[in-house]
Parts: structure tokens; sequence; C-alpha cells
């Protein structure tokens, strides 16, 4: 009765970890400063470099009094073209003018703006604008939203009529450019939003004129500005590519010497362009429209330094770092994958005589040395994501050639950990070196979220701010990683104990894996851990012997689902602005609009799938495992027969990186991470688990488990008499099971079935 409820009992503590994860949410900020004016001054490719107390003293007085921070100003295309920015903040959702790009530029900002009775204006293009926004993107965006929301505005300034305009087109007072003493028309109206020009270009003079005027510009709003107001200063679009992190300061009541901040994006000292159309009303204390805003009201938060020069640095470092992320990402995958796919074509011909014959012919094997430098790179290419990740930890964006320094650092942290992973006390054990590389990139990227995920943002394996997906916990890549090292880790650590304790090591190890997923306060992704329950569930059911059979699967797919209506339930009773993106989704599927959502998240899978070299991780993975290490002669049934842990670990990896990447929108991103880990340790394991396949029984009083012989025959090949980390059962001087234990525990792969030999006990305990 025990064994058969055990399952149950598990898959359910699994569920109920799962769904306390997710539960748990900081608490939801109070409202925060309130103004009786807002006005929003835009200034597009604004960036920190451009700030200083020479240049632009109006802006170095503001950053000193107010709240700063670094804007991402993602919009529906990238680069987000000025109009397409303006446009962006009007409507507090991804947004996009007609036209605006032009093979990936920005083309000149061109708008017509009539003024038929000299007080306001109109904008005769605005239905074109928003049948486009309706209709072809997949958004839902309504264009003017803001204006919408109060009941009279200002723009000065065409960028600003189009970030004004109401969805019928009409902007309710309209100045072209900024008046000597714009006093009485900033008071006019409780809303004003005021366009500043353009600072573009890569030429330092240049950029530094524009910003030189914009900033005189500026320091008439503030002279002019009404009392108790809050004023608003941000960067609101790219100029060309690549895009950057841009300006973002606030100055009024309550916004003082702080750091700006947004739900959206968790991360102090960052916000996103869709987040000022929500921080006005806020601020102004008007409700939220009834479609509502992509983005969530901005607060100030301690923590500033009081040096400005130091914290003005910080963002600005920030978007040095994130473009350099830019330029070194795509080649690292690059390089990663071509080094993978080689590694994998030259390991094929090493699993074919990898099997020493019993005979006195067959082929020459290949030489020990040859063996142990293939062993190395193999233990380099999976260690290759935990590098890259810790080389994060030193500003190597800062030096005159990124990509090389990236490089340099990233080569001596993986030379470095891949010599640690070499002198490991149990290397020479069948599963050592997989156990060592999952445990410790476990512990990098868990210590990482831990703290922060600091390494995460902006990283090369991590997320970029830039791209406005996320700025907080784990991202698309490190999620694929930590799962694979989690259950890898829990099934190297399952496979040391008795059969019986296997699922119960499997549940421990995967819930916590699960909360640090899926906490708000850590890696804050509800949906890697929905998938991530599913792996667990599948791992802990067949840790103890058996496959993957289709109960077992619908059984991981049901605890997935019990996640995510306890999830669903608990999200749905929150406030709508404080929803996750399940409780979000749930919403839009009961106005009508999940549709968009869905489509959303198709196109960002098919888009990823094209586009990404970890989808090429994913497939070459994918074929080197099911045309040649699923193979009789690959190795890799003979390793699942013999340590079944092991089979668990990489059977719930799969289901687990699967689920998370389509749902996700990450296609095969998720998987290609986790095989750039569980591919080279798969191909090591079976190696060595062929090395030795042709191993015989010894004389009574010689064999595995008897005084004074090695536990493990590939310790012995080495030389080491120390115990195997991996044997079937794990106890002391133990070999499980008979021949028959081959075919109960492995399957008839491992060696029993009919027309084969049964092999002995010390075959199944050692492979």
């Amino acid at each position: 009765m025990l064994r058969r409820i055990a399952p149950i009992l598990l898959t359910l503590l699994v569920v109920v970890l799962g769904v306390m994860a997710l539960a748990a949410r900081p608490h939801a900020p109070s409202q925060g400063p309130s103004a009786d004016f807002v006005v929003l001054v835009g200034v597009a490719g604004l960036r920190w470099d451009d700030v200083d107390p020479q240049r632009t003293p109006t802006l170095w007085r503001m950053a000193r009094e107010g709240s700063i921070g670094s804007l991402s100003v993602r919009s529906v295309h990238r680069p987000t073209c000025p109009l397409d920015g303006w446009l962006t903040l009007g409507a507090g959702s991804f947004a996009a003018w007609p036209g605006s790009q032009a093979d990936g530029q920005c083309p000149p900002a061109e708008v017509t703006v009539e003024r038929p009775d000299g007080i306001g204006a109109n904008l005769p293009d605005q239905d074109i604008v928003v049948l486009h926004n309706q209709d072809r993107l997949p958004w839902g965006t309504v264009p003017g939203a803001l204006s919408e929301s109060v009941r009279c505005s200002v723009a000065v300034g065409p960028g600003a009529a189009v970030a004004a305009a109401r969805p019928f087109g009409r902007v309710d007072r309209y100045e072209p450019t900024l008046p000597e003493d714009p006093t009485e028309l900033l008071g006019s109206c409780v809303l004003s939003i005021v366009d500043l020009g353009t600072v573009a270009g890569t030429d330092p003079a240049a950029r530094a004129s524009a910003a030189r005027e914009a900033d005189a510009q500026l320091a008439r709003v503030l002279a002019g500005r009404p009392p108790h107001s809050l004023v608003i200063v941000a960067g609101v679009a790219d100029t060309e590519r690549p895009s950057r992190l841009h300006v973002a300061i606030a100055d009024g009541p309550g916004w003082e010497e702080g750091w700006l901040t947004s739900p959206s994006t968790a991360r102090r000292g960052y916000l996103q362009l869709v987040d000022l159309a929500p921080t006005a009303l806020a601020a102004l204390g008007r409700p939220m429209p009834d479609r509502a805003f992509l983005g969530r009201p901005a607060e100030p938060v301690g923590g500033r330094t009081a040096d400005l020069p130091a914290a003005i640095a910080e963002p600005a470092d920030a978007d040095r770092e994130a473009a350099a992320q830019q330029e070194v990402a795509g080649a690292f995958f690059t390089v990663l994958a071509a080094v993978q796919v080689a590694l994998a074509v030259a390991v094929l011909p090493l699993l074919r005589r990898a099997r020493r014959h019993a005979g006195p012919y067959g082929p020459k094997p290949v030489s020990p040395r040859m063996v142990a430098i293939v062993e190395v790179l193999l233990v380099a290419a999976a260690l290759a994501m935990p590098a890259a990740l810790l080389a994060e930890a030193a500003p190597w964006w800062r030096y005159a050639h990124p990509a090389v320094s990236f490089a340099g650092l990233t080569g001596l942290l993986l030379a470095a950990a891949t010599l640690l992973v070499r002198l490991v006390p149990g290397y020479r054990s069948t599963l050592g070196p997989l156990g060592a590389v999952a445990g410790l990139t476990t512990l990098a990227i868990g210590l990482d979220v831990i703290t922060g995920a600091r390494l995460q943002l902006n990283g090369v394996v991590g997320y970029s701010a830039l791209e406005g997906g996320r700025y907080a916990g784990l991202g698309t890549v490190g999620l694929g990683v930590f799962v694979a090292a989690a259950l890898l880790t829990a099934g190297w650590l399952a496979q040391r104990v008795p059969r019986g304790w296997r699922p119960v090591v499997m549940v421990a190890m995967g819930g916590i894996a699960v909360v640090v997923v899926g906490s708000p306060y850590l890696g804050a992704d509800s949906i890697g851990a929905i998938a991530l329950t599913a792996g667990v569930s599948v791992a802990a059911a067949i840790s103890a012997g058996g496959w993957l059979t289709l109960t077992r699967l619908a059984w991981a797919a049901m605890a997935g689902l019990a996640v995510t209506v306890g999830f669903a339930v608990v999200d749905m009773g929150r406030a709508p602005a404080e929803r996750g993106s399940l409780g979000r989704f749930l919403t839009a599927l009961g106005d009508g609009t999940g549709g968009l959502t869905v489509q959303r998240s198709g196109a960002s899978n098919f888009e990823t799938l094209v586009n990404s070299p970890l989808t090429v991780l994913a497939l070459a993975g994918a074929l080197l495992v099911w045309f040649a290490l699923l193979r009789p002669w690959g190795g890799l049934m003979r390793l699942f027969g013999i340590y079944p842990a092991i089979r668990a670990a990489m059977a719930g990896t799969g289901v687990a990186v699967v689920i998370g990447g389509v749902l996700g929108g990450a296609a095969l991103d998720v998987a290609g991470a986790a095989a750039a880990l569980v591919v080279p340790m798969a191909a090591l394991s079976a190696l060595r688990v062929l090395d030795h396949a042709a191993d015989r029984t010894r004389p009574a009083g010689d064999r595995p488990g008897d005084a004074g012989w090695p536990d493990d025959p590939v310790a012995r090949h080495y030389g080491d008499g120390g115990p195997d980390a991996g044997r079937s059962d794990g106890a002391a001087g133990t070999a499980e099971g008979d021949a028959a234990a081959a075919v109960v525990e492995g399957g008839p792969e491992a060696g029993a079935g009919p027309g084969r030999v049964v092999r002995s006990s010390a075959e199944v305990a050692t492979g």
C-alpha cells in the first residue's frame, strides 16, 4: 500500500511546493506621491552619457534633486524610432506608427498637424494609426489612451502631438514650439507633454550641441511648471541601431534623491517607456483605462548614493553593458553551437570503438590519452554557460574591445572550472564528472538568483534590458541550464541511496528548485516553475526503475496542471494591477482579448525558433541522442539501465524544458540551453560505461563487494579504488540484484532479453 500511494503523496508535495512558491508575492507598493499637474518631457535619443554638469546643467540639477533610472524604450519594432516612442508614450502599450521603419532604420519623422482653431490641433492620419495598431499588431493598443483618461491635455511639438492625440485625432491644446514663458500653457491642463527635440548620431560634438539646446528649453519648462507638479524627463526613443538605454528623471514632491523603479521591471533603477502613462495617471489620482496598460506606475525607492557623479555613472555603465551584450551574445552562442556540434561529431567514432571486446579479435581501441582529452573537452563544453555567467562579475564591457575581454575572461574561468572538476575526488567514477558539473552549475546559478540575479541582467547568457522581456529573476537561458543542472544533481544524489529513497531525494531537490525558479522573490518565472513541477513529477516516478510511459507522462501533466490551477485561483484573487502573467491571461480570456496573447506567444515562438543559435544546439543534441547515444552501440541505454536515477533526471529535464519553452514563447531556447549541459555529460558517461561493457564475473571472493576489491570498474581502470558514486543501489559493498535486475530495473536494453546472454550481477552493478 505504501508503494502504491507514495507517488501520489510525492506528487502532491511537489504541487503544494509549486503553488506556495508562486502564490508568495511581495506586498503591493503603496500609492506613490501625488501631484496636481504632470509634465512629461521627451527628448528622443537622450542617454546618460549626454548628461554633464557643464553642457546640461538643468538635467544635472534635476538628477541631483529627483529620482533617476534607466529607461528601456522597447516597443513593437526594434529600434523604437521617435514616432513609435511618442505613440507608445501616449498609449501606455506597445505601439507603432505606420511606415516608421525603413530596413530596420529610422526614417525622418514626418507628422501632419492641422490647427483649424488655433487652440488645439488635429492629426488627420490618426484613423490609419488606430487601425494599424488595432488590426495589424497583436497588442490591441489604443493610441491616445493616456489623453483619453484626463479631461484636458497640452502638447508642445509634433512628437508630443502624436502622444497626446485622442483616438479620433484631436489634441486639446497645442503649440508647435515651446513659448518663452510657458507658465500659462503648462497650467491650463493637468497633463502636459513636451517635445524638446532629438539627440542623435555618433558624433560627440553634434550630440553635445543637441543636448545643450534641449537642456536650455528644459530650463524654461521648469521655470514655468505649475505648483505641486511632477516633471518627468525621458529619452523616449532610439534614433538608430542598435537600441540603447535612455535617461529617465522624475522631479517633484516625494520623488527626491532616489532610484526610479516599476513593478513591471521589479529591478531598482529600471523602468519601461510603457510605465510613463500609468505613472502620470497614478500621480494625478486618475483611474486607469478599461483596457489595462502594459506598464505599471513607477515609484521612487531609496538606496541612492549621495555622490551624484557616482549615481549617474551607474545607469550610464548599465547602458554600455547592455550595448556590449548585444554585440557579444550572438557571437558567443554561435561559437558555442558550432563547437558543440563539432564535438558531437568527434564523439561518434569514439562511441563506436569504446566498447572493449572480450574476445581476441575486435577493432583497435582508442588510446586512453585520446579518450581523456575528449572527456576534458566534454566537461569544458558543459561548463561554458556557467563560466560565461560568472564572467559578468567583472566589468569586461568597459574595455576598448569588449568581445575580446569577454572571451578571455570566460576562457580563464572555463579552464579553472574544468580543472576543478578534473581534480574532484570522484572524477574517475562513472558518474563523477556528471555530478561535479551539475552540482557546480546548480550552485553558481542558484546563488546568483538568491542574491538578486545581478549576473543575469544584461549578461551574455542572461537577458538584456534593451529587449524588455525581463529585468529580474531567471532568464530563458538560465532556466534551461538551471533545470538541467538541478535535476541531474538530484539524479546523481538519488543514485547513491537505496532504491526506495530515490523518489524522496528527487522530490526534495526538485521542490527546492521549483521554489527558486517560481518565487517572485527569486527566479520570478511562474511558467518555468509549472514546467519544472511536471519534470520533477516524471523524474520522481521513474527514479526507482521503469521508463517514461504514457501514464507517467499524463501523471506529470496533471501535476503541472494542478500547480497551474492552484496558482490561477490565487492570482485571480488579487487586484487586476497586481496579477501575474497567468492572471492577466485569464482576464484577457474573459474580456475576449485572449487571442491576442496566444497570437503574440505564437509569433514569439516562431521568431525565436528560426533566429536563435540555441535552436541549433537543441536539434543537434536531439540528433546525437537519438541517432547515436540511444543506439545499441551508443551506450546511453546501458547507462540508463545501470543508473535509473540518471535516466529519470534526463527524462524529467526533457519534459520540463519543452513545456517551459513552448509556454514561455521561447521555442527551443530553453531546450537548447539545457542540451548544452546534458548532452556532453550524457556522451561522457556513455563512453565510460561502454569502456567496461565487456567486463565479466570474477570468481567468488574476487567480485565487487568482496573485501579488497574496488567497487567501480572505471575506478579500477584509472587506479582508483574508491567507491563508485553511481552503483545501482548506492549501498556500500552491495551489487543490486542479479540477472533479473537487469530486466526489472533497466529494461531489456540493459542486457537481458530473448536471444541474449544474461549478464552477471557484477555486470548489472558496474557496467
